[in-house]
């Protein structure tokens, strides 16, 4: 037995100097030291020799593991440490060789239109307000003059979450808002996504954008709102632009309207996009109903504002030349790679 544990110490000296990864070590331990290895064997062998060669043994058997047990944790020190450097040196990068560009895009259309916007707003006064999404049916319909079971609400496609509580409609119920929080003079513009059960086609979508405009102050009129809506348009398309406004009605306005700009693609001449009339209508306005200013809290015999709600995708559209509302939302690099 002794010869025979002298035979495998050599074998296993050998054969850890041929290691070449610590997969293989793994293997040759559980050969040799494991519960069913050739050394424990050794030990459950120890019964067969005579009972006085059997202390002597024993020792020699546990010297031998203890002395292979350090062998094979130097062996894998030495095999994990060359594995390191392995993957460290398969896995560097040359920064200095050369790679395809990755595609890149550009701030989104709606972005860039919303900025713009912003930016001009800003520049006449008014102050950026955001608010939730997710509204109280008091603040998205009922004051906004849209009492319960009133008939303009079916006109909305609005998504309930339950009797109380609805994805917004229009970015209007910051109006209400503004008008409880805050006292007169209020110059205040509100950007952001409304929701509505449309289908999706080409010119529409159950999410979209607006920017709200609201003004209270005293003596507001609606030449006020005509002259706003004119530098608006003039900043935005140029100083030959203008701007008509035509009848229409809105709860929460009176009196309301809509307002054209002259098509841009044919300057009031008639074409395809402006369907041969000269005009592209991009908002609706008008002046805020003296019933919204005293639910607000505000008081109509003194104060008069006015209000406008901007469709956002409406302008990107027309100033990008995009046909397809899906577009905007489709997030395809091609489209934003062309609008650097």
């Amino acid at each position: 037995m002794e010869q025979n544990l002298r035979q495998l110490s050599q074998r296993v000296e050998r054969e850890l100097e041929s290691l070449k990864s610590s997969a293989e070590l793994e293997a040759l331990r559980v050969r040799i030291l494991g519960k069913k290895g050739e050394l424990t064997a050794m030990l459950k062998a120890l019964g067969g020799l005579p009972p006085q060669e059997r202390p002597r043994m024993g020792a020699l058997i546990n010297d031998e593991r203890q002395r292979l047990t350090a062998r094979m944790d130097e062996a894998q020190a030495r095999l994990q440490a060359a594995e390191r450097l392995a993957a460290i040196q398969s896995e560097t990068i040359d920064v200095t060789e050369p790679r395809p560009l990755p595609r890149m895009g550009s701030e989104h259309p709606i972005t860039l239109v919303m900025n713009e916007l912003i930016d001009c707003f800003s520049g006449m006064g008014f102050e950026v307000m955001e608010g939730p999404e997710v509204e109280l049916d008091h603040y998205n319909f009922e004051l906004m003059n849209l009492p319960k079971n009133h008939p303009a609400r079916d006109a909305q496609d609005t998504f309930y979450m339950d009797d109380n509580i609805v994805l917004r409609t229009h970015t209007s119920p910051m109006q209400a808002r503004a008008m409880l929080t805050r006292k007169p003079p209020i110059r205040i513009i509100c950007p952001g996504r409304v929701y509505r059960a449309d289908e999706v086609d080409a010119t529409h979508s159950p999410v979209f954008h607006q920017m709200e405009g609201l003004v209270v102050d005293e003596h507001v009129r609606m030449s006020d709102l005509r002259g706003t809506l004119e530098a608006f348009a003039k900043k935005l398309y140029g100083p030959t632009v203008e701007i008509r406004f035509r009848p229409s009605f809105f709860p929460f306005t009176e009196p309301s309207a809509e307002v054209d700009l002259t098509c841009t693609a044919c300057h009031g001449k008639g074409c395809g996009v402006c369907k041969g009339t000269g005009w592209v209508e991009v908002l609706g306005c008008g002046m805020v109903n003296p019933k919204v200013l005293d639910m607000c809290g505000i008081d109509s015999a003194r104060y008069s504002g006015f209000a406008f709600g901007i469709g956002l995708e409406r302008i990107a559209m027309k100033r990008y030349g995009i046909r397809d509302m899906r577009l905007l939302f489709e997030g395809d690099a091609r489209l934003l790679g062309q609008l650097r």
